[in-house]
């Protein structure tokens, strides 16, 4: 490698979930598979110990390197690297400790490592006592990941129960149900927003402020150039440019140990008006824009007024 050439991206294929929830069972079948492995040389990274176990004689290719993490403390830069470095790797697929939280693994992976595909693993006859029990660690999967597989599923389920569940968290991740049959039913359930996107101006009720949060983050493009009133609370600092604040609510997403004040970046040239912890009722368009606390682009209001109010009835907003 050059000297100052940065190493290439390795490919990160992430399996997440708790025990006995059929992660290493997909990750067998997927490495047997000559669709996916057609000779590359991959990495496998085991973070915790089922009752399965991985069998490298069924797999077609002697090119499967096979190494255990113990602790979430093991998962940092310089190590995941140099288990690359060792193997000669060129990408790199998870099994990830249900227990440990996905930003250690974020975090404290080397910067050329890109994440491609993340799925999470689910026990259906066991999820339900999962989330109402750990419901913190159930939430921490469902943030980030692509897919929901919900294994041994049965008739005696309800899927809009499950849905709920996942959709509360987020509205990107596909949901699939592989049934105790072997057969796999894609969720197709359609969840409208409680707001109407194509209206003048949307104006969001108080209830549905983590709902268009969530969904704005995550598919900001379709609000561009789009007006919108809701109530906000304020935050200020002098860090801030001229001419901005933060218009935001403190959502709680799982538990009230994971509240968060989500807001984005508002511009108004009496910005220095105002101060940090005042209800406004705010209206302005979005712009979809670079701005430098998104640290890239990300929705920006252009205040049109701002309102002086009082708190919602409720000041923690949440998906429910």
């Amino acid at each position: 490698m050059a000297k100052n050439q940065m190493p290439a991206d390795i490919p990160v294929f992430l399996c997440t979930g708790f025990l006995e929830a059929g992660k290493t069972k997909f990750i067998q079948g997927t490495l047997e598979d000559k669709r996916f492995n057609s000779g590359e040389k991959t990495l496998v990274l085991l973070c915790e110990e089922g009752e399965e176990e991985l069998e490298i004689s069924a797999m077609p290719y002697k090119n499967i390197y096979i190494r255990t993490i113990d602790s979430p403390e093991e998962i940092t830069p310089d190590n995941m690297d140099a288990l690359l470095r060792e193997c000669g790797a060129e990408r790199v697929l998870v099994e990830y400790n249900g227990m440990w939280q996905m930003t250690d693994f974020f975090n404290n992976i080397p910067d050329n490592w890109v994440v491609s595909q993340e799925m999470m693993f689910v026990d259906s006859t066991t999820f339900l006592n999962y989330n109402a029990n750990m419901r913190s660690l159930v939430v921490d999967k469902l943030n980030t990941c692509d897919l929901v597989v919900f294994n041994r599923f049965g008739s005696q389920y309800d899927k809009m129960e499950f849905h709920k569940i996942v959709r509360a968290t987020s509205r990107r991740a596909d949901i699939a149900y592989e049934y105790t049959d072997g057969h796999v039913e894609y969720d197709d359930i359609q969840d409208p927003l409680p707001f109407d996107i194509n209206a003048d101006k949307i104006i969001l009720d108080d209830k549905d402020y983590a709902l268009w949060y969530r969904d704005i983050m995550e598919e900001p493009q379709k609000y561009n150039n789009k007006t919108i009133q809701f109530r906000a609370l304020v935050a200020v600092d002098p860090k801030f440019p001229k001419g901005m604040f933060a218009a935001g609510r403190h959502v709680m997403t799982c538990c009230a140990d994971d509240i968060t004040y989500c807001c984005v970046v508002a511009e108004w040239k009496n910005a220095a008006q105002l101060q940090s912890r005042q209800w406004v009722n705010v209206t302005g368009v979005i712009k979809v824009e670079k701005h430098k606390m998104y640290r890239g682009k990300g929705p920006v209001l252009k205040v049109q007024e701002v309102i002086m109010t009082s708190a919602p009835e409720q000041e923690v907003a949440t998906f429910f």
